[in-house]
């Protein structure tokens, strides 16, 4: 018996893992086809000749890959080294080195303005007020007093239609008091003065005394010294002085010239009587006071100014005083028994010439003064005579 060569090539079933001779098509267990294969040969040599030339690899272990990294790295830091340009340092120099201050921003304080007080005006009480034949109506008493029909009606506690009635007592608010206005700037009669003098600047010359340029422009070495501030009659050379004109002495072969008006005074401040004050039957003299407005100069004076707006047809009084007070005169007194309303202001008045019948002529040399209203009941109420 001849022993089967078991030598030749074998395969595996991939089903049931049977070994088959290599090539056999089917398995004889599980009956699974195989795929015709091509010759293990021809496919080596298509292998063969389609594969590239492959590069060839260098292999390197772990502690020569350390060392040749670290290499490169020494070499890029030495040419680094070398080739880029550095600045000394401060100890290199011996300078000794500043620290730079970084400035601080400061913050800007804010400035809170005060506020500007509102002066409140100081309201008086009622007074109380007979009703005369003379009053027709409520209207006719609020216009004398300067107050409105409301306000009777509101301080009496009266019906709407404010029926009155002969002998009733009314009581009478005093009108509002105006706010003077705020006081301004006004420079000092002095200073207004000097400021609108003309002048004209000179510079000392060689020679020149303080009596020989007075006479050339005809001004008074007084009237030099006293508007340069002088304090002696010397002058010297290259000195800048003021020559002013508006205190030049009159040419006797020229007209008198038209004097120079002083600076506006402010609006004088009125005093008393208070606004709305009442005068009765007791109240013989009424004063009329004010501020100054400072000293009056020669041919100065205040306008009062005094006119009774409850007669049928307005009466005024106009004088002119130097003094801060003027006394209404007895004769301006009402003659009836109707509670009259008084109107008065002051105006601050210069005397510029006189008229034909040799009367001062008078114009305004500031601001006019608040009006103020007071009023004056001139004769008793007469009786109800009795039917």
């Amino acid at each position: 018996m001849t022993q089967e060569s078991t030598s030749g090539k074998t395969k595996i079933c991939p089903t049931c893992g049977t070994r088959l001779s290599e090539n056999a098509v089917r398995c004889l267990v599980c009956g699974t086809e195989f795929s015709a294969q091509p010759a293990p040969k021809a496919a080596k040599k298509t292998e063969r000749s389609v594969q590239a030339a492959s590069l060839p690899q260098v292999t390197l272990s772990l502690p020569a890959a350390i060392g040749s990294l670290l290499l490169v790295i020494a070499v890029a830091a030495g040419l680094t080294f070398f080739l880029v340009p550095r600045t000394p340092s401060a100890l290199e120099t011996g300078e000794t080195a500043t620290p730079t201050e970084t400035p601080t921003q400061s913050l800007t304080p804010t400035v809170t303005l005060p506020a500007t007080e509102t002066p409140t005006p100081t309201l008086q009480p009622p007074f109380e007020y007979t009703v005369s034949a003379n009053d027709g109506s409520c209207s006719q008493i609020a216009f004398n007093f300067n107050i409105s029909v409301q306000s009777i009606i509101v301080l009496n506690n009266l019906p709407s239609s404010c029926p009155i009635s002969v002998g009733q007592t009314l009581k009478i608010p005093y009108p509002t008091p105006t706010i003077p206005p705020p006081p301004t700037n006004t420079p000092l009669p002095a200073d207004a003065t000097r400021i609108a003098c003309e002048t004209v600047q000179i510079t000392v010359q060689e020679n020149d005394t303080l009596s020989s340029i007075a006479a050339n422009y005809a001004v008074s070495m007084d009237a030099i010294k006293e508007f340069n501030g002088l304090t002696t009659d010397n002058v010297f050379l290259g000195q800048t002085i003021q020559i002013p004109l508006c205190k030049r002495a009159p040419d006797p072969n020229q007209p008198t010239p038209t004097a120079t008006l002083p600076a506006p005074y402010p609006a004088p401040n009125l005093l008393l009587p208070a606004d709305g004050a009442a005068f009765t039957l007791a109240n013989d003299i009424v004063t009329l006071q004010w501020a100054s407005v400072g000293v009056l100069r020669d041919g100065e004076a205040y306008q009062v100014i005094v006119e009774d707006v409850t007669a049928n047809q307005t009466r005024r009084i106009t004088d002119y005083v130097t003094d801060t007070k003027y006394i209404v005169p007895t004769s301006f007194r009402p003659r009836d028994n109707v509670a009259h309303v008084m109107r008065w202001w002051v105006i601050p008045v210069l005397q510029s010439g006189v008229d034909e019948q040799g009367q001062p002529i008078w114009i305004a040399s500031g601001a006019s003064s608040e009006k103020r209203v007071f009023t004056w009941v001139g004769a008793a109420v007469e009786g109800t005579p009795n039917p």
